[in-house]
């Protein structure tokens, strides 16, 4: 690799002397800024160690690095220097409080000013600034210094930190000029330089730059630990090159017994499984887990615990679960975490009988699934109808100490409202007061809406009658919405509505938005826009107020009970006025516009909106053109396409299977002698 040094600019001549002022460190005066603190009128200004000390405080200390600075430039109005005690002091202060671009540009004006830190100091801001992860400032402030200071050179540390920061940002080429400039100041690149370079280069996928460094390495008596054969390995995988990547594993297995760090040789372990997995070589990575050709260079237990977290990464389940038949069958067992990540990920993707046949086995070394999972896999075998083993788990999960019981019942009704099954609910709920464990409302509400959801009212009646009586916990607002929309799926609107206007103001719950968005849903469906627009009119007075759903839902059911008139009154009076609208209130109304047979004026009342600085999705576009392929409109299909190019939005899949699907017609009647444009003219026409 012949690489230029990295481009230091070298201090340039200037015959006239320009001093910034040491105020420039600090903040600029200007009116808007705060009154300048409470001054001590009996401390000098000369007792630098005072106000050293006090600056410290209240950066370090006290955390306020504005107030901090507000003293420094009320300071240096009456003579102070600061120096670079103060400097590291707010630097760190900015640096703490995330500001890093002011910390770099604070550090930059110091220099300029002539106040720099010696060398020990300026590596440590530097450390300090590399924080930011932006390592073009960091590379600005190392050029000032060098500018202000040839003969500082930044640490070693600091070099390979900022090669990191570059080869993450895949700049492994600006990397490697600062690899050499580091030579060049004296410093002797270490393993971590190499490897972080390498590391660098195979990201991008350079793999034979990475293996020249590797070579060059060598060749400088540095000797590659394992973590630099870990990461060679990953870039020639990542190439296909297996034969070789097995040679390089080979080399690995020996250095990492001879490897001095643990530490790294858990990270060389660790990154070579992720690499594997990743190609999807599982066969090596169980290979692995029967020979564990590391030796005792990495723990068992962690070397099995990353074979799992590698695996289930790449959602390899039963693969990690191989490897757990495997530590148990030489004496040793899973995490808790790492086998709870297993029958999670079971559940997550559908093997619930795997997951619960894992489950049963865990239990008999200790292992308790958390809630989480217990409510994955729940769902899971009741969506399977598998009703026996989700009432073993459970039971089991019951057993586990410090669970809230209630919740798990919860958990355990909600999954079954996934089935038909309202027999069940009924005995979960008996059986819990049997228990002594009290039903929550939540508990209830679950109950409720699981009959719903199967089509039963009368329970949810009955239940909620127990809990207006104080059999059971109060009904919230929940409560009554849910069964009023059951009501009204069965018609039974009156119920609704007295439930509505007469129950819940006794019993003290207040309708929410919801609550009416359901009941004016119902009555639309129902036909019956008037008794609709009651309870619309009852919830502003009573001071709910609606939301885009609302009137969505309202414009959709004027459209569906044919009242046009009536949307269109309701958004010129109610909809624009409030500024509460959304593409779903401009999809509605479209639709019922274009139903209407009105597509004239649903384009007219979409560009109104465009006029008038809304933006609709395609959404809206996509509802008209299809409007236009319906009445074989072919040319007005291509300008409102047209009018979606202008305001800046792209067809997609819907708009063209649209057009397509016109096209199709208009093939359809040419065959039998009716003569049209062909669709290559239509998109001329669209193109042009």
């Amino acid at each position: 690799m012949f690489l230029a040094a990295f481009p230091f600019p070298k201090a340039e001549s200037n015959p006239r002397t320009i001093i910034r002022p040491l105020s420039l460190l600090v903040a600029d005066a200007s009116p808007s800024q705060p009154p300048p603190p409470r001054f001590e009128p009996e401390v000098s200004i000369a007792n630098r160690t005072y106000w050293t000390k006090k600056l410290h405080r209240l950066c370090a200390v006290d955390r306020d690095v504005d107030e901090a600075l507000r003293l420094l430039h009320h300071l240096c109005f009456l003579g102070y220097r600061p120096d670079s005690l103060n400097l590291s002091s707010v630097i760190h202060a900015l640096c703490d409080s995330q500001r890093f671009p002011e910390a770099h540009h604070r550090f930059i004006l110091s220099i300029s000013s002539g106040c720099v830190p010696d060398e020990r100091t300026c590596n440590v801001l530097i450390a300090r600034l590399l924080d930011s992860r932006d390592p073009d400032s960091t590379l600005r402030v190392i050029r000032s210094l060098i500018t202000g200071n040839p003969y500082f050179v930044p640490s070693l540390v600091n070099y390979n930190r900022l090669i990191d920061q570059l080869c993450s940002f895949s700049r492994p080429i600006e990397a490697h000029r600062l690899f050499f400039d580091l030579k060049c100041r004296g410093h002797c690149p270490n393993a971590v330089s190499y490897t972080t370079l390498i590391n660098g280069y195979c990201k991008i996928g350079d793999v034979g730059s990475a293996q020249e460094v590797f070579d060059e390495m060598s060749d400088c008596g540095i000797l590659p630990n394992s973590l630099t054969f870990s990461v060679l390995v990953r870039g020639i995988l990542r190439k296909r090159d297996v034969e070789h990547g097995k040679e390089l594993m080979g080399k690995l297995w020996q250095t990492m017994v001879n490897e001095v760090e643990p530490s790294v040789s858990n990270a060389a372990f660790a990154n070579i499984i992720d690499s594997l997995c990743h190609e999807g070589l599982f066969h090596e990575v169980f290979t692995i887990a029967e020979d564990m050709p590391q030796g005792k260079s990495v723990p068992d237990e962690f070397a099995y615990g990353q074979m799992i977290d590698s695996l289930c990464k790449v959602g390899r389940h039963n693969g990690a679960a191989r490897i757990v038949y495997i530590m148990k069958n030489r004496g040793f067992l899973p995490s808790s975490v790492s086998y709870n990540s297993i029958v999670h990920g079971l559940s997550k993707e559908g093997s619930c009988m795997r997951a619960y046949q894992l489950l049963e086995e865990g239990i008999e070394f200790g292992y308790w699934p958390s809630e989480y999972t217990y409510n994955v896999l729940i769902e899971g075998l009741c969506r399977e109808a598998d009703l026996f083993k989700a009432r073993k788990v459970l039971k089991i999960m019951l057993k586990k100490e410090g669970v809230d019981n209630t919740r798990i019942y919860n958990i355990y009704l909600r999954a079954l409202c996934l089935m038909d099954n309202p027999t069940e609910l009924l005995n979960v709920l008996v059986f819990m007061l049997q228990t002594g464990c009290q039903p929550d409302v939540i508990t209830l509400n679950t109950v409720i809406s699981g009959f719903c959801r199967m089509g039963r009212i009368e329970e949810p009646l009955k239940i909620l009658k127990d809990m207006m009586m104080g059999k059971f916990s109060a009904p919230d607002v929940v409560t009554f919405t849910t069964i009023i929309c059951c009501l009204l799926n069965f018609g039974r609107a009156e119920e609704a509505l007295d439930l509505l206007h007469k129950i819940m103001p006794e019993k003290g719950v207040r309708p929410s938005v919801v609550t009416y968005n359901t009941i004016i849903r119902g009555l639309f469906k129902l036909h019956r826009a008037s008794q609709a627009m009651e309870v619309f009119g009852s919830m502003v007075s009573g001071g709910v107020v609606g939301n885009s759903t609302t009137y969505a839902i309202i414009i959709d059911g004027f459209c569906e009970n044919d009242q046009i008139e009536g949307a269109k009154r309701f958004w010129d009076d109610v909809i624009w006025p409030s500024k509460i609208h959304d593409n779903y209130v401009y999809a509605a109304i479209l639709k019922g516009l274009c139903r209407s047979g009105k597509l004239n004026e649903a384009c007219d009342f979409l560009y109104e909106l465009v006029d008038c600085g809304v933006s609709p999705n395609i959404v809206s576009y996509n509802i008209l053109i299809d409007s236009a392929c319906k009445l074989g409109l072919r040319r007005e299909a291509y300008q409102i396409v047209g009018e979606m190019r202008k305001n800046g939005l792209t067809p997609d899949a819907v708009s063209w299977r649209i057009l397509n699907k016109l096209h199709g017609s208009v093939r359809k009647q040419a065959c039998v002698g009716i003569s049209t444009m062909p669709f290559k003219e239509g998109l001329e026409e669209f193109h042009g």
